[in-house]
């Protein structure tokens, strides 16, 4: 048997959730922080929609962990660890994936100044989803600094960013990768463009469609699943800059997979899954 796992806010929210139900009839919904759900019984637990997580990631976690002692996770526990706090941007570039230039600043730290806070700039928290907590700055210094000093006192680590323009006309790419094979890819609008508005609380509302990426594009995905340990999915989302795409996430803890902009993803997806059981 077969979890595909979702939190209470995302279940008719979800809109990959019936698309993989009706290719995996066997399949149940189940929320991830639901007391009652008996997780043994599932011989595979996929992570999909748990969009709150950011809420109480050491709960999150804790959760995951107690998933790989009693079934089989996916994806698993280490990527979860690594991928729900956003200091793996910084992993990335090390190992010579290009990522958006980023700063992180953590609470108690002095800001070091990489990136100049009086720029158009992007500052968000570490731990986050769904835009939840994501300014532009529009070259507001004083407003940078207070965002930066509002996540410090929540005990979070902030991430300042330049705010890349070029997004505004070309928007972002998104690669999806399953069971580590491209897939398929889409294209989101900038978010930050416009005022943001969010959708039940839990991500902001975007605009996406259906978008066929380039070799290079492609190429920068593979890297990055090359780096990671085996996936049942993954996103990569990119930014078009002057001197080519760079990484603004990888996603391969909760990501939307945007399975309806491919005519074959649903079925796809549905194979990896399936796959995934002992």
């Amino acid at each position: 048997m077969l979890a595909l796992v979702t939190c209470s806010g995302a279940v008719d929210r979800d809109t990959d959730l019936p698309l993989l139900q009706r290719e995996l009839p066997e399949a149940r919904v189940e929320i991830w922080d639901d007391p009652c759900v008996d997780w043994a019984a599932f011989d595979v637990v996929v992570v999909r929609s748990t969009w709150d997580y950011h809420e109480r990631r050491d709960e999150f976690v804790a959760w995951a962990r107690h998933m790989e002692s009693v079934s089989n996770l996916w994806n698993p526990l280490e990527l979860i660890e690594w991928n729900t706090d956003k200091r793996y941007l910084l992993d990335l570039q090390r190992a010579g994936i290009p990522i958006v230039d980023t700063e992180l600043i953590a609470p108690g730290e002095v800001f070091e100044g990489l990136i100049e806070l009086s720029g158009d700039l992007v500052v968000k928290p570490s731990i986050g989803a769904g835009s939840n907590g994501v300014i532009r700055t529009r070259g507001d210094e004083d407003l940078a600094r207070s965002q930066i000093s509002a996540l410090h006192a929540r005990g979070l680590t902030a991430i300042v960013q330049p705010y890349v323009e070029l997004v505004d006309v070309a928007g972002e790419t998104g690669l999806v990768f399953l069971g580590g094979e491209y897939s398929h890819a889409f294209e989101k609008a900038a978010i930050l463009a416009r005022p943001v508005s969010f959708e039940g609380g839990l991500f902001a509302e975007e605009q996406v469609g259906p978008r066929e990426a380039g070799p290079v594009e492609i190429a920068i995905g593979e890297r990055v699943v090359a780096h990671l340990p085996p996936t049942a999915y993954a996103r990569i989302d990119l930014l078009p800059t002057a001197s080519g795409a760079v990484v603004l996430e990888v996603e391969v803890t909760e990501p939307s997979l945007y399975l309806d902009c491919h005519a074959g993803a649903p079925a796809r997806a549905a194979a990896v899954f399936r796959s995934l059981a002992p």
